[in-house]
């Protein structure tokens, strides 16, 4: 689903406690190929049951993409012994809730239930990997929902495709290069055995990770995955094409036009590596330094001080195969994009240039601790940490160490990541505008 472009501004929360406790867990493999990990926390009467499967949209054909955020919600219509309408009807009957999500690199369903519903929560992931059904009349009925859910998130959305934008400038031949949702002509197109394929090829235990967490038996726990999960036969291995981009090394232009934005927006973004380098973590960092709160140095000085920009914003979205770091600005009356992309530059190249403080410093692990914390806060963050590690990081264990990573980064560090990475010819100068607005920029 997309994310919300103001809530992008930081992906450094502040919030939490001061200390967590190392999160237990089990894991191991069925003979078809599932990974399962299993973590037990009594502090709540409550279970998380989830599975991630690794497919995204960077998986689709580019003649057909949206597929992935299309299954989303196709895998919700109904299984084999779920009669179609049903799904939401027996969470809800159960004192549950229950939702998915789709990025470039997995997709994600889980069930949050009272811990006497855990056979029932296992039980309809297993019917929803083993008996999906998957006919017409659900592809004609979930192909209106995308289609308004496009209209409502993005089409209709100030700002709404400003990722989608970013993305189809910066990649060339890596599938990231198209939005998640998709192309609604291409869904359009496909037909009932293209959507039948995509679902044996990826929806398979071999290419997913089944998460438990929160209140309940191990044992009982490990007998019902077996029961219902042992089930599915495994799958054709999937195999992926490897996309290399060529380095970028000059400066380049792109305009956008939004009917719905009324005030234009001055974007940069940057091309950056995998979110499973230190150098992702670093750049985390470096966004907290720049735009994470108001007393942040872009904020303080172009929002706050100066009164150039409306917003400004700098974050680091990364994915598992590249990332983008994106900074944003909208300009306040009197100002052009050129004024405040200058001072947020200058932001940039002070880090480039100078160590920040030891005070920043500590203000900064300070931030990282306490959104350390907070991710792991509550079993459903728990659960979801998980699976991505495991599933996008291959190491499940860093819910309890990645931490570590953070700490060991230095000010040296942070100068050095900015150097490398963002740089004026190495980046888009995107100007996302109103209609109106094109010829004055």
């Amino acid at each position: 689903m997309k994310k919300s472009l103001m809530a992008l501004g930081s992906l450094l929360m502040l919030g939490g406690v001061a200390s967590a406790q190392k999160v237990a867990f089990e894991e191991y493999n069925l003979d078809n190929g599932l990974h399962v990990i299993l973590h037990q926390d009594k502090s709540a009467p409550v279970i998380v049951t989830s599975v991630m499967y690794h497919v995204g949209s960077k998986d689709e054909n580019p003649e057909r993409t949206g597929f992935a955020h299309f299954f989303e919600h196709l895998l919700f219509e109904g299984t084999e012994n779920i009669k179609r309408g049903d799904w939401f009807k027996i969470v809800t009957a159960n004192g549950g809730n229950n939702n998915a999500n789709t990025s470039d690199d997995r997709t994600y369903y889980y069930e949050v239930f009272p811990s006497n519903n855990l056979e029932l929560a296992i039980w309809m992931e297993a019917e929803r990997m083993l008996h999906p059904v998957i006919n017409q009349i659900g592809v004609d009925t979930q192909n209106e929902v995308v289609k308004e859910e496009k209209r409502l998130r993005i089409d209709n959305q100030p700002y709404g495709n400003l990722i989608a934008e970013v993305k189809r400038n910066m990649f060339k031949v890596h599938p990231y290069r198209w939005a998640t949702i998709g192309s609604m002509d291409h869904l359009d197109a496909a037909t009932l055995e293209e959507f039948q394929a995509f679902n044996k090829k990826f929806y398979i235990p071999n290419n997913a990770v089944l998460v438990i967490a929160g209140d309940f038996d191990p044992a009982q726990a490990k007998k019902w995955v077996d029961q219902y999960f042992s089930k599915v036969p495994k799958g054709t291995p999937v195999t992926r094409q490897k996309f290399e981009e060529q380095p970028i090394t000059q400066a380049f232009k792109a305009t956008y036009e939004d009917p719905n934005v009324q005030l234009p927006m001055v974007v940069t973004a940057y091309r950056t590596p995998s979110m499973k380098t230190k150098d992702a973590k670093v750049l985390d960092m470096i966004s907290s330094i720049l735009t994470g709160g108001k007393s942040s140095r872009m904020y303080k000085k172009i929002v706050d001080e100066k009164k150039m920009a409306l917003q400004i914003g700098a974050f680091n979205y990364s994915q598992e195969d590249y990332g983008l770091y994106i900074v944003y600005g909208i300009p306040m009356q009197g100002f052009t994009a050129a004024d405040v992309m200058k001072e947020a530059d200058a932001e940039i190249v002070k880090l480039q240039t100078e160590l920040i403080s030891e005070r920043e410093f500590q203000k900064l692990q300070n931030e990282i601790e306490s959104n350390y914390v907070s991710s792991n806060s509550n079993v459903e963050g728990i659960a979801e940490n998980l699976a991505s590690f495991y599933l996008l990081y291959g190491d499940v264990n860093l819910i309890n160490t990645e931490i570590e990573i953070y700490r060991s980064i230095t000010r040296e560090d942070i100068r050095e990541v900015a150097k490398k990475y963002l740089n004026p010819n190495q980046r888009l100068t995107l100007d996302y505008v109103g209609a109106k607005d094109k010829a004055q920029n």
